[in-house]
């Protein structure tokens, strides 16, 4: 049995991102703080100068690095902590789209370590939202040649090579690091991702930022980091109501989807990690021992590594949950 603390479920406070493609979304679904260009919402973060703030119970005001430096293992799961220590090493967003992201992709872990010292970004995403005739950018339509990319760059006609797929509400997929990729206007969803801010931007429509400049392209950095094949990243599953359906396995993290109808208990003794628990539709009251807290869609909240049962109760949640596998 894992040794207790004082730990409990926690809530964070979410840092809002301003974006020149972003909306009013993330505020209209889910009560966020409003803003005209609200792009992002980052839930749980450990990005430097980013780190989030617990909103609930007595560790209110403490920050996510303060706790894992004082829990250590009781918090993050002994595994995580020895390999990580304070740094945490996921981050969670909710993502609004209102106009299209720029043509962009990450660095894998060697590249990112070798460039910028950083994780790499491998990264999965939960539709939330569609608007009419959305669609993700993912991968190219054919495999390619670095010189043909290049051509098409310079001819500025990258998007006639690029793969749209149409997507809808409950859709997931996985993109791995050198995947090209955009999140297309219309769209709302959900991100889990490695500990990076590092992204290499390829192609931004020609647009302007909101400061009125436009935003700096990464077209040599990006070269070596591209995977010019196609991508296979949408996820396949079949929905089943209480009990774990999975979604994504890597070695960074692992993502399930729980579709709850009465109460579900999660028996996390054989796991050594946190779980984050993002609820991507309706509500459900999360109780642990004698402590519990309600999360409603477009909420999010950490599990502690040293919570062995966990209880879930709704009528007509559904929610993702991720840990260190």
């Amino acid at each position: 049995m894992k040794s207790k603390t004082s730990l409990y479920p926690l809530r964070f406070r979410p840092i809002l991102k301003e974006k020149v493609w972003g909306g009013t979304k993330l505020s209209e679904l889910f009560g966020k703080d409003k803003g005209d260009k609200i792009g992002e919402s980052w839930e749980l973060s450990g990005v430097e100068n980013n780190i989030s703030i617990v909103l609930n119970g007595s560790l209110s005001g403490n920050s996510l690095v303060s706790l894992i430096d004082e829990y250590k293992e009781q918090l993050v799961g002994t595994k995580v902590y020895k390999r990580f220590g304070s740094k945490f090493p996921l981050l969670f967003k909710f993502i609004d789209a209102s106009e299209d992201l720029s043509v962009q992709l990450h660095p894998n872990d060697s590249l990112a370590k070798s460039r910028h010292n950083s994780f790499g970004k491998t990264e999965m995403w939960y539709i939330l939202h569609t608007e009419k005739d959305a669609r993700l950018i993912l991968g190219f339509k054919n495999d390619i040649t670095e010189a043909e990319y290049l051509e098409k760059l310079s001819e500025k006609k990258i998007t006639d090579i690029l793969h749209p797929e149409p997507v809808k509400v409950g859709d997931a997929f996985f993109i791995e690091p050198g995947t090209v990729h955009a999140i297309g206007a219309g769209i709302v969803l959900a991100e889990i991702q490695q500990t990076s801010d590092v992204t290499y931007r390829i192609y931004d429509w020609d647009r302007p930022d909101i400061d009125g400049e436009l935003r700096e392209l990464h077209t040599d950095l990006a070269r070596e980091a591209i995977d010019y094949k196609t991508a296979d990243a949408k996820l396949k599953y079949t929905n089943k109501s209480n009990s774990a359906i999975q979604l994504c396995s890597t070695a960074y993290f692992e993502t399930n989807k729980l579709v709850v109808t009465r109460t579900v208990e999660r028996d996390y003794s054989n796991l050594d990690s946190f779980v984050v628990y993002m609820c991507v539709d309706g509500k459900a009251n999360v109780e642990i021992m004698n402590t519990s807290e309600e999360i409603k869609k477009g909420e999010t909240i950490l599990i502690p590594a040293c919570e062995d049962m966990v209880r879930l109760t709704s009528s007509n949640a559904t929610i993702l949950e991720i840990y260190i596998p």
